[in-house]
């Protein structure tokens, strides 16, 4: 595995912003290179050890399903080299971990969709009958398969603060009625699709989440990242079974080593520093990484 990128430090272009994973540059006032680092979060914490390779395998997903879903919705990607753009020694910090895409206005609307009850779904469900306010038919279990995908947008937080669960009714308010009902519309079709082709390499998507923006025509545009372990919940379809949380090719294993994890015989607070994460940690969190995009692509 290559050395672990942290953060990124490109000279020749202007950065942008730093995400919780990415590290954005300007390329002119048109275009953006998005740089994934082998930065991990979880519980909207930025974790001090990086998951080597981990910014390369999000890439390679993104990039397969953008291929994969073009029929569907236009995407952020120009086609060109990030290996062009920059300096030649900081080529290293960019090969198979970056994209060159499209500068577009974002649409402030986390667009989720949920085809199966799990995490907070599922918690929800519990006490209300409904999910983010779209409600379910009774008798459902934890993991239990939808009768239908739902969409339950979130309002995009800032890096460090949790997304918000909205109403559709909001994104409307949000985003106006022709733009939210088209995010709507694609997601779930991007969601039908993406499970679907899933399935066929033994991979259920429970959930995930997509983002939009606008280019110049005002046209809908998909862009960050798409259907990768960060932005989705992967199942092994060999392993489902309504009534438990099936083990995730997901950040999930992280999650749960850090519900357990005590600092000073206490529980951790979920906020910054995060705790120091142990070799065995790293790595099979990064197994989880390298086995969902090997089963996908083989």
């Amino acid at each position: 595995m290559t050395t672990a990128l942290h953060t990124s430090s490109l000279h020749s272009l202007p950065l942008l912003a730093r995400g919780k994973v990415r590290d954005n540059y300007a390329v002119g006032d048109d275009r953006i290179l998005m740089v994934a680092t082998d930065r991990i979060s979880a519980f909207d914490v930025i974790m001090g050890e990086p998951i080597p390779g981990k910014g390369v395998l999000l890439t390679q997903m993104a990039l397969f399903w953008f291929d994969k879903l073009r029929h569907i919705c236009p995407n952020h990607l120009t086609g060109e080299s990030p290996e062009r753009v920059v300096a030649p020694d900081e080529v290293d910090q960019v090969r198979g971990r970056s994209m060159l895409v499209k500068r577009l206005t974002p649409l402030p609307v986390e667009a989720v969709v949920r085809g199966y009850l799990a995490g907070s779904g599922w918690k929800e469900y519990q006490e209300h009958g409904a999910v983010c306010g779209v409600p379910l038919p009774p008798g459902l279990k934890n993991a239990s398969r939808l009768p239908e995908p739902i969409y339950t947008p979130a309002a995009k937080a800032a890096v460090g603060e949790h997304d918000e669960n909205i109403s559709y009714e909001r994104t409307v308010e949000m985003i106006g009625p022709e733009h939210a009902a088209r995010i709507r519309e694609l997601s779930i079709a991007l969601y039908r699709a993406a499970a679907d082709f899933a399935l066929t390499k033994g991979i259920i998507i429970a959930d995930t989440k997509f983002e939009f923006g606008l280019d110049r025509d005002g046209t809908v545009v998909l862009m960050d990242e798409v259907l990768t372990p960060d932005s989705s919940r992967y199942w092994p379809l060999e392993s489902y079974a309504e009534g438990s949380n099936p083990p995730s090719f997901d950040k999930q294993f992280l999650r749960d080593w850090l519900e357990q994890v005590r600092i000073h015989g206490q529980p951790w607070n979920k906020t910054p520093p995060a705790p120091h994460l142990p070799f065995e940690v790293i790595e099979k969190t990064a197994e989880k990484y390298r086995e969902a995009l090997q089963r996908l692509t083989a």
